[in-house]
């Protein structure tokens, strides 16, 4: 049996005395995970634990954090350094924060690129150009020299997923990807994150509040409350959660046939 790809156990998160995350367990391979619950429960946290992209004063132990046997709590900040982008990467909530508004945003996913591979500045910028196209960007040629104020909301998304997938990682974090988008675009731009994830055979953890996007999209579903995961089942039998907090969660879903 293989060795997973993402080990996780006994995960912990405080600030002072208050802790975020609090023994957080998990494992998982080269497979669509989804990571829900309410706002303040952990789940971005985890997610950034694992890249080790916490903020200044937050305490991170866990009995064990490895990304394909390798110790990220024994790494060191070169080795994390070498680790992120060509094989952990994440993609942030909002393009509006996330991408530099002073450079044009192909010459961002140039740098990636860069950054990666001894690449020159002509052939960088011949693969931005390839994956512009290839996370749906029309008029790539047009696109890559725009800043980021200059394209709306799903194509900001697509610029960061192009980011994050300049070093063809291993596994995807994606935190709330879709949150500040509407819903056609929503799914225009999980269409590419599907596309992208089966053809480089990537391992995925979608942070989300969405149940119904998580089920349609992934593989198995974690459920945090309180930076704890209480229940932990496959997407397709979401609706047969036994957790009582997933099953109000279940129940606070909006339905257009219920008041």
């Amino acid at each position: 049996m293989s060795a997973p790809l993402l080990e996780v156990r006994d995960l912990a998160v405080g600030f002072g005395g208050h802790q975020a995350v609090r023994g957080a367990s998990f494992t998982m391979g080269r497979e669509r995970v989804g990571l829900v619950g309410e706002s303040g429960s952990g789940k971005s946290l985890t997610g950034r634990a694992i890249l080790r992209l916490l903020p200044p004063g937050a305490r991170l132990r866990a009995t064990r954090l490895a990304f394909a046997g390798i110790d990220l709590l024994a790494a060191g900040a070169d080795d994390m350094r070498a680790l992120r982008g060509r094989h952990l990467a994440l993609v942030l909530q909002d393009p509006k924060f996330s991408l530099n508004p002073l450079m044009p945003v192909g010459a961002q996913i140039a740098e990636c690129y860069r950054a990666h591979g001894r690449l020159s500045a002509r052939e960088a910028r011949k693969q931005t150009l390839a994956m512009l196209e290839a996370v749906r960007i029309r008029e790539p040629r047009r696109v890559h020299d725009l800043y980021p104020h200059e394209i709306s909301g799903g194509m900001g998304q697509r610029v960061m997923i192009a980011m994050m997938l300049a070093g063809d990682p291993d596994l995807l974090i994606a935190d709330e990807p879709t949150s500040a988008l509407d819903v056609t675009v929503q799914a225009q731009v999980l269409a590419v994150l599907d596309e992208q994830v089966s053809r480089r055979n990537m391992g995925l953890i979608l942070i989300s509040h969405d149940l119904d996007l998580v089920a349609a999209f992934c593989d198995r579903v974690l459920v945090m409350e309180q930076g704890v995961i209480v229940e932990s089942l496959a997407a397709a039998a979401l609706d047969q959660a036994q957790h009582p907090y997933t099953r109000r969660l279940l129940a606070a879903r909006p339905r257009l046939a219920a008041p």
